[in-house]
């Protein structure tokens, strides 16, 4: 049995050691394949047919049935003190497809398998090198739609979340303690309802939930990109609003009804804070086959909007009493105060939220943001939340409140110190679900299956 087919056999049969390309597909300078697991070194050792030591940038060719692939550096990373907290290995060849895909298929030859999308960072997760909300931070980061958005994921991934989670998780600890303690050892003749420290603790643990979950929820929504529709009649301004949103023409204008035909979708800046705006057809009674298919893309786009924002020629149309009703909120634009010479900004005695804007000087274009921003649940300071966070993460705290809150509100009626320690166990461990520590193996599973491959 020669050396390669021994190396294909031992990897088999002494375990999982995955593989995969960990940069983006296309045209690049470089492009990285990267090994995980007991058999990473022992693989790369075999392409690179030399010595390779751990932590030393080494340049080799990549040879795989005495055909050279590629000449390129090789790392290796020895675990525990690894990213996965396992072997790992990084061959960096060429960028392109090709060459890449050539150098991942001889890893395989020689034992690796296929990483399943997520299963580095699930590896790490298991090897206790990064907890759950580190994890999904990871992830985050890797999708994040804005420089700000972008800092506070790097600020999970270095665990500013986890930190806060697990402080507040030590302080619920710390109060079972006490309290289980006075339960079980009745002679020190303890008073639940009249101790002070009992309930100065009780309120601080709180308190601080409370402003962890208005954190988190801030984080989240930095997190995901809220869908923002513009809906109106024809040549209201819907295009013209949308390009002085952007700063930048990204819809066509003209002064013929009916120029926006198709939805023009595009990705904003508002503030520090990403949405995808959707720029759709004049909504009227039409002929014309292509503009009726139009307007049907338009009402589609309504169905699934987070926000609609309703354009209104202020200087024609007078009538503003018919207004969009639909199930996502909305906001009233009365566009072109310039020729009307309404005031800009926010309209009093108003039904629904309404803002008299220029979409030409932009005039009101900043309350309109600010209103945006609003309605869909951003605070003043959403940009200097300190990390993000996920809804899964907002809807575990706002459980935990309710299981806490349960609890004091009971120990205050019946000073029971048993039924508080038992509401402070069960808040305690619904608490561990962000980090993990209680994860459930499928919960697990839909977080890093939403991971790119060879992360």
């Amino acid at each position: 049995m020669d050396q390669q087919s021994e190396l294909v056999e031992t990897a088999a049969l002494d375990g999982d050691t995955i593989a995969a390309i960990a940069t983006p597909p296309g045209k690049g300078g470089v492009a990285i394949v990267r090994l995980s697991g007991h058999h990473a070194w022992p693989i790369t050792r075999t392409l690179c047919m030399r010595s390779v030591e751990p932590r030393t940038p080494t340049l080799s060719n990549f040879v795989h049935q005495s055909v050279v692939i590629d000449q390129g550096l090789v790392l290796l990373f020895q675990g525990p003190n690894s990213f996965t907290g396992e072997d790992v290995a990084e061959l960096h060849c060429h960028g392109g497809v090709v060459i890449s895909s050539m150098l991942l298929n001889a890893c395989l030859a020689l034992g690796a398998r296929m990483a399943r999308p997520g299963e580095f960072s699930e590896r790490a997760f298991m090897n206790n090198k990064l907890d759950l909300a580190q994890a999904e931070g990871l992830a985050d980061l890797i999708d994040a739609p804005t420089q700000q958005a972008a800092q506070q994921a790097s600020a999970s991934l270095r665990g500013a979340f986890s930190d806060a989670v697990n402080a507040l998780g030590d302080d619920l600890l710390k109060l079972r303690i006490y309290i289980e303690a006075a339960i079980d050892f009745p002679e020190e003749e303890i008073d639940f309802l009249s101790d002070k420290n009992i309930h100065q603790n009780l309120s601080t643990v709180l308190t601080r939930l409370d402003t962890l979950i208005n954190n988190a929820r801030q984080g989240a929504l930095m997190s995901k990109t809220a869908k923002i529709v513009l809906t109106g009649k024809p040549n209201v301004g819907k295009s013209s609003l949308m390009n002085q949103l952007a700063r930048e023409p990204v819809a066509i204008v003209t002064a013929v009804p009916g120029t926006t035909r198709d939805v023009v979708k595009q990705m904003l800046n508002l503030k520090g804070v990403a949405f995808e705006f959707a720029d759709t057809a004049g909504i009227r009674e039409a002929t014309d086959i292509i503009e009726k298919e139009g307007i049907q893309r338009a009402r589609s786009e309504l169905e699934t909007a987070n926000l609609v924002i309703e354009v209104i020629d202020d200087a024609a149309d007078k009538n503003t009493e018919d207004h969009f009703e639909g199930a996502a909120p909305a906001i009233r634009v009365l566009n072109k105060i310039d020729l009307s010479e309404r005031k800009p900004g926010e309209q009093p005695s108003e039904a629904i939220t309404t803002i008299g804007v220029s979409a030409i000087t932009g005039a009101g274009i900043a309350e309109l943001e600010n209103a945006i921003l609003s309605i869909l649940g951003f605070s003043n300071t959403v940009t200097s939340t300190p990390y993000s966070a996920r809804e899964r993460h907002v809807a575990i705290l706002q459980a935990t409140y309710g299981l806490l809150h349960k609890g004091i509100e009971q120990f205050h009626k019946t000073g029971a110190g048993e039924i508080l320690a038992e509401d402070l166990r069960h808040a305690h461990e619904t608490l561990g679900e962000i980090t993990g520590v209680l994860g459930a193996d499928e919960l697990l599973g839909e977080i890093f299956s939403s991971f790119c491959i060879g992360k």
